[in-house]
């Protein structure tokens, strides 16, 4: 195959001059890159044509880092040319955050709270690590999920309604949110957050070896495999509503929903003796993937003469409801950056905001390692088994404020 220059490309393809890079690259040469881009003439605009810059996570690896790239990117190009994508804000559930909040008067009134009692976001993977053993322990669950996925996913979920449906009013909304996230004093930080490793155990019938018995997992290594926070939004709508998020390798099962838990009544006239042992509540589940839906959960009559009463539910399902293919997140956002919609892509103050918050977390494992150290010992992560969902600690963290949590519900696979 022989390589052909730009200018050639030009002449063949009725590109008229317009340039999309897409830097889906190891995060260490995004610098070189763009600057080799600057160097050779490739990073402006000329006349008409547009030059357009896609930069895949992670965008830097702590704060100070997520800046200085931010610095380098904005010397070389526009803010308004460069796309930091992230998938998940390309899924058509993640989409109708927005349209399901804001576009439905019988929703956004109790979207506070009022009538909220907390919220639950969970991010699961099947898979452990893998052949990627080298390149995780490098970045764990908190850099490879938390800072990118899960923060965009509590701003969409708890942002207020923007002026209107473009890319700057809705990033402003987002990065409000972030700038209301409480920042973790690292010497606090077990109180919030709690991270954990998988253990050797099974997943959908596969035996999954744990993670320090991975190959390329170094002797020792106190990387994160699964990540249970706890978030508090100091602002209006939701002060004293507790955001719990977890995302974990080796989980039962491959899921991402959004669990918006209500307040209960005040008084449980139909409250069974089952029902108040499980505590059961209304819940809006905005589940991304694997079957995109919506799931309202209610109380209702089971048949019969007494009264007995069961959970039950509606469902909105994308599969079901549109006939026709989802389109893929990235070529609805491979689209978006083409026509130059930057709505769904994360701007310089959204990866600032979100480090901000990671790093304090990463701050205090430091100093617990370091202490641990100075002791003379090794620090040990709480263990889960692969196929089970994360480690007690995880469980504990929601029980002292009265909550569990909601594992997802998934239908049985086909036999083959």
């Amino acid at each position: 195959m022989r390589w052909r220059s730009v200018a050639e490309l030009d002449a063949e393809r009725p590109t008229q001059g317009n340039h999309l890079f897409y830097l889906a690259t190891p995060p260490n040469v995004f610098i070189p890159i763009t600057q080799l881009l600057k160097d050779v003439g490739l990073a402006q605009s000329a006349g008409t044509a547009w030059t357009r810059l896609i930069i895949e996570k992670p965008f830097g690896h702590d704060l100070a880092s997520a800046i200085e790239l931010n610095q380098h990117l904005q010397a070389v190009l526009h803010e308004d040319q460069i796309f930091r994508i992230d998938h998940y804000l390309g899924k058509e559930t993640v989409q109708n955050i927005l349209v399901f909040r804001f576009g439905n008067g019988i929703f956004e009134p109790i979207w506070n709270r009022n009538y909220v009692d907390h919220v639950q976001i969970t991010v699961a993977e099947e898979l452990g690590v893998g052949a990627r053993g080298g390149y995780y322990d490098r970045s764990g669950a908190i850099r490879d999920m938390v800072q990118n996925h899960m923060m965009q996913l509590v701003a969409l979920t708890a942002m207020e309604p923007p002026v209107a449906y473009d890319a700057e009013s809705v990033r402003n909304q987002k990065v409000n949110v972030l700038r209301s996230l409480q920042p973790i004093d690292p010497l606090e930080v077990n109180k919030w957050v709690v991270r954990a490793q998988y253990g050797a155990g099974q997943v959908d019938g596969h035996e999954i070896p744990g993670y320090l018995e991975t190959e390329g997992i170094p002797a020792g290594s106190t990387t994160d495999t699964f990540i249970a926070w706890k978030l508090e939004i100091d602002n209006w709508r939701w002060s004293g509503v507790p955001f719990y998020f977890r995302t974990g390798k080796a989980l039962p099962t491959k899921v991402t929903e959004i669990n918006v838990m209500f307040r209960r009544p005040p008084l449980m006239y139909f409250d069974s003796r089952q029902s108040r042992r499980q505590k059961v509540r209304n819940v809006i589940t905005l589940r991304i993937q694997p079957d995109e839906s919506i799931i309202l959960s209610f109380d209702a009559k089971r048949p019969g003469p007494q009264l007995d009463v069961e959970q039950v539910s509606m469902d909105f399902t994308y599969s079901r409801a549109f006939d026709g293919q989802i389109s893929d997140a990235y070529e609805r956002l491979l689209l978006d950056a083409m026509l130059d919609d930057r709505t769904l892509f994360i701007r310089k103050d959204e990866t600032e905001l979100a480090w901000d918050r990671v790093t304090n977390v990463l701050e205090g494992w430091s100093i617990q390692e370091e202490i641990q150290r100075k002791r003379g010992k090794r620090l040990l992560l709480p263990q889960y088994p692969a196929g089970t969902w994360g480690p007690t600690e995880a469980e504990e963290l929601l029980s002292r404020d009265g909550h569990v949590w909601r594992n997802p519900f998934m239908p049985a696979k086909p036999e083959p």
